[in-house]
């Protein structure tokens, strides 16, 4: 078992280079593409070419990976995930200029969570499904961290895989995973829409809605409400911390994201554990 982890870290670390990439460019892909679509409309929504600016290409493959600081394109050896920032010291080898943590750190997450798939469900289809759902987490989490919102474009791929993974009853029953899907959507809906109307304020993003339908799709519905308590409690918890050590101001928006798929690894995972205290009560 100790080489098969080994081996689903390594896949793991690969793949969580390839997500530092995709976290950074997509949300620009996207805004691009909605500025450009914006543009072609024109005033009033009318097609036009005014405006319309040229721009080099930028994608998942171009341009190729370099150093934000000197733009030295990154050889091989420089793009190892984890292993070239720490033999580097964290640092580009052509301007020296410090490389942030956020990118080892989500490569060493990506393994470990490859990592626990093996360790919880062991080498296999299960494995690789569920270490797929984690590292798509992953990306969101990232994502909303860093720019505050969670792309259609990743969630609603992520609900219709759930489904087709529950087809044959793999991580719950398929109509478990139906009924989670739609209650998670529903019971956010529900609460988004009472506290807009109670305080004319947004409380969460309907990108959150989105996420918990992903979510319950593959987990199904029977951990749902401990899931979002867990969230719940952790976001009060991650806010309260924030404005106390941080300075951070209490109107600034804070993601939720994050939050709902910590409690999404759980729920896969551990799922007796969200379960449990809604069933036989919370333990003194």
């Amino acid at each position: 078992m100790t080489a098969e982890l080994l081996f689903a870290g390594l896949i793991g670390l690969v793949v969580g280079s390839f997500l530092c990439l995709v976290a950074h460019r997509l949300p620009v892909m996207l805004e691009r593409a909605w500025a450009a679509d914006a543009a072609q409309a024109g005033p009033g929504g009318e097609a036009s070419t005014a405006g319309a600016v040229a721009t080099a290409p930028y994608n998942l493959l171009r341009p190729p990976s370099h150093c934000p600081a000197c733009h030295h394109r990154l050889g091989i050896h420089e793009n190892l995930p984890l292993i070239s920032w720490l033999l580097q010291g964290g640092r580009c080898r052509a301007c020296n200029a410090a490389i942030g943590w956020r990118e080892p750190l989500m490569e060493a997450t990506a393994a470990g969570l490859a990592m626990l798939a093996v360790w919880r469900f062991g080498i296999g289809w299960s494995a690789g499904l569920a270490a797929v759902f984690l590292w798509s987490l992953l990306l969101l989490s990232t994502i909303d961290l860093q720019r505050g919102w969670l792309p259609d474009e990743l969630t609603q791929p992520l609900l219709w895989l759930g489904l087709l993974a529950n087809l044959d009853g793999r991580y719950t029953p398929i109509e478990d995973a139906v009924i989670g899907a739609a209650a998670g959507y529903l019971g956010l809906w529900i609460v988004y829409w009472a506290f807009r109307l109670s305080t004319g304020r947004e409380g969460m993003g309907i990108g959150d809605l989105h996420l918990l339908a992903a979510i319950g799709a593959w987990v199904g519905w029977q951990t749902l409400p401990g899931l979002v308590l867990f969230a719940a409690v952790i976001g009060l918890a991650w806010a309260g911390w924030s404005i106390w050590a941080l300075r951070r101001p209490s109107s600034q928006p804070m993601p939720f994201g994050p939050m709902l798929s910590i409690g999404g690894v759980l729920a896969l995972v551990q799922p007796d554990l969200l379960i449990e205290p809604f069933v036989y009560g919370w333990p003194l």
